[in-house]
């Protein structure tokens, strides 16, 4: 037993002795090794690189997936960050464009306060069986709207009130088949008719002009201001094609209408109209 114990002992010192010596041989600051050290670390290489590696892998392992949900969580936060961004772009355009109609009628309400009395008032709804054919304002009859008022917009007519509550008021197009405008060509002051063709283009057309009238495609058409709810002078539209009637009597005219009654978001209510007032010449003429 005393051997064995020995012998264990004297192996215990020779393991520690060893140890201890490779790892003096193997420390960074020596520039040379001994033979033993040498041979030491080739062997310890290799565990040494297996160890290194392993050590990466976890690490990748571990830092992987926390790095895939910092950048799930940066990405979607730069995705609703841009959402939001496109949001307040497309308010801010909203708002620009209003503000430049708004513009115009201010303008034009400011142009033609010596002749024309005009309130602003906006589109609240279309009838959907017409929708070229009537629509629906937010003035009514506490802002002293009355039937029969003219409807226009700094580009032209749009039509007339035929029906007023307390806060709205009915619009009808002057594309509707209903509506009728005394009209005259500008330039000739040939007179005829504006009716619209029906309810679902913008399209109307003028009729009962004389045969032998000298109109032509491209001239501007105006109220007339005879016989009529409309005031004098007003733009309607512009002749785009002409057409002999089935009687041959008169001739009838395609009218494209100045107004763009497809896209109406605002107008101007005329609630007083100076005798015989006139507009400029379409085009400044």
């Amino acid at each position: 037993m005393r051997w064995v114990t020995a012998k264990r002992l004297l192996f215990l010192i020779v393991l520690i002795a060893v140890t201890l010596a490779a790892m003096r041989s193997t420390i960074p600051e020596r520039t040379r090794l001994t033979p033993l050290g040498s041979k030491f670390r080739d062997v310890i290489e290799p565990v040494q690189t297996g160890f290194t590696w392993v050590g990466r892998q976890v690490h990748h392992l571990i830092s992987f997936p926390v790095s895939m949900i910092g950048a799930t969580a940066r990405s979607q936060a730069l995705e609703e960050e841009v959402e939001r961004l496109k949001s307040e772009i497309i308010q801010l355009n909203e708002y620009k464009m209003e503000n430049q109609r708004l513009t115009g009628l201010l303008n034009y309400k400011q142009v033609m306060a010596q002749k024309f009395n005009l309130i602003t008032a906006s589109v609240i709804s279309r009838s959907p069986g017409s929708w070229f054919g009537m629509v629906t304002l937010n003035r009514g009859a506490n802002d002293g709207v009355q039937e029969n008022m003219t409807v226009l917009t700094p580009e032209g007519l749009v039509g007339r009130v035929v029906s007023v509550t307390a806060s709205t008021c009915q619009v009808l197009l002057i594309t509707d088949p209903s509506s009728g405008v005394g009209s005259l060509v500008q330039d000739t002051r040939t007179p005829g008719i504006v009716e619209g063709v029906d309810g679902k283009t913008m399209v109307a057309r003028m009729i009962h002009i004389p045969n032998n009238a000298p109109v032509e495609v491209g001239q501007a058409v105006v109220t007339s201001g005879s016989g009529s709810v409309y005031p004098k002078g007003i733009p309607v539209g512009e002749i785009t094609a002409i057409r002999n009637e089935p009687s041959g009597l008169f001739l009838s005219a395609e009218i494209r209408p100045y107004a763009s009654l497809s896209n109406l978001e605002e107008v101007l209510i005329v609630t007083y109209a100076q005798p015989e007032a006139n507009t400029p010449r379409v085009g400044g003429q």
